[in-house]
């Protein structure tokens, strides 16, 4: 009999925790008994999240870290305190995220949505996977999106120079395709090893995601809220997958309400996402060689 899942006492590292459907999530996991560090970009904001949950209960275990998760540099050092400071790691939530409405480049040269979205969680998972290891089971849980539908992994183009013409959310919705492709060869990868990896949707939710993109993103934002989920609602997905039975579960698997959804033929394909897991490895470490590097 495989032995039983519980939050309980469970070291939960989640990413974008500062509002919305992150925080929202952190809330629920530590009132379940999980200790959770947020991982957070302003100290400022980091420490007001950490303090809204705090407030719910003295005994809720709370931390946090910062990173800027744009910067490749910036998740290898916080990968690096997450294994300094946490002698065991049970739930990585890859959980945040940008949409940007025109392109930018990071000081290690990458499209900043891509490195943001896609690069990030894929440094951050791997750079964590022998602590997860040596604390199975454990899981993965990567905050993709149905903005992936109708999308496709531009190959040629990581950079976006071309395809980013489409606009700000066609650009997201290739991140979000990417986050299922890296979930589903996660799986395979792990088969065996005690960790499970997941995505889901987690709808259209009112939160502060995509207003700081210009009176245009504002205002389209503002008339989706009447139509949009609580961040708790939108977070209720998350929330389930950190805790059901791993038997009620499928690695790899992508979900949205609670269930198991079939995502696009895009993102079913195997092939894809080992192509796109060795790209992203080679456009890691170019990033983060030294300067001068060969």
């Amino acid at each position: 009999m495989s032995e039983r899942w519980s939050l309980s006492g469970k070291q939960v590292l989640i990413t974008g925790a500062t509002s919305g459907i992150g925080l929202a999530a952190a809330q629920e996991l530590a009132a379940r008994g999980a200790h959770v560090a947020l991982v957070a970009r302003d100290p400022d904001r980091g420490a007001a999240a950490a303090e809204r949950i705090r407030t719910a209960g003295e005994r809720l275990q709370v931390s946090v870290m910062h990173a800027d998760l744009s910067s490749l540099a910036s998740v290898q050092a916080l990968a690096q305190e997450v294994l300094d400071r946490c002698e065991r790691l049970e739930l990585l939530v890859n959980n945040a995220g940008a949409m940007l409405s025109r392109r930018e480049l990071t000081a290690e040269g990458i499209e900043r949505t891509w490195a943001t979205n896609h690069l990030a969680p894929h440094l951050l998972t791997s750079l964590l996977l022998e602590r997860l290891r040596a604390c199975a089971p454990a899981r993965i849980i990567t905050t993709a999106s149905d903005a992936h539908r109708g999308r496709s992994i531009p190959f040629e183009d990581l950079g976006a120079e071309r395809s980013y013409r489409l606009g700000g959310f066609a650009r997201y919705g290739e991140t979000k395709l990417a986050n299922i492709l890296f979930t589903r060869e996660l799986a395979r990868r792990l088969e065996g090893s005690g960790i499970g990896a997941y995505c889901f949707h987690p709808g259209v939710v009112a939160s502060g995601f995509n207003r700081n993109n210009g009176p245009l993103m504002r205002a389209l934002m503002a008339a989706l809220r009447p139509f949009s989920r609580s961040p708790q609602e939108g977070a209720q997905t998350l929330v389930w997958l950190a805790a059901a039975q791993s038997e009620e579960l499928q690695s790899g698997g992508y979900y949205v309400d609670c269930s198991l959804r079939e995502p696009s033929a895009a993102a079913r394909s195997a092939t894809d996402a080992q192509r796109l897991w060795e790209l992203s490895e080679q456009q890691i470490r170019q990033a983060l060689a030294p300067a001068g590097a060969g």
